[in-house]
């Protein structure tokens, strides 16, 4: 434990901000989960909305700080990658 004034008060602000970004990382990973889920139904319109969301829960991520700019854009592209594959094996 920390004895001194400022390492308490960092001590604190690190205990929310944790807590925080869990929140946001667990919003995350459901929203992923979610998009591969409806990949699995393999019904276009679903998976073109859950994309959209995924998509706008990774953006927020990244803003947040939760995620590298580089991280974000190549996990977008990996499920959209996973669209474009299923949607021509539908065609």
């Amino acid at each position: 434990m920390p004895n001194i004034k400022s390492a308490k008060k960092r001590m604190r602000q690190t205990l929310k901000r944790t807590a925080r970004n869990r929140v946001r990382k667990e919003k995350l990973k459901k929203a992923v989960k979610a998009y591969r889920g409806a990949l699995a139904t393999g019904e276009q319109t679903v998976v073109s909305e859950e994309l959209k969301k995924v998509t706008k829960a990774i953006d927020k991520a990244t803003v947040k700080g939760i995620l590298h700019k580089n991280t974000a854009n190549r996990r977008k592209s990996r499920l959209a990658k996973a669209a474009n594959r299923m949607a021509a094996a539908k065609a």
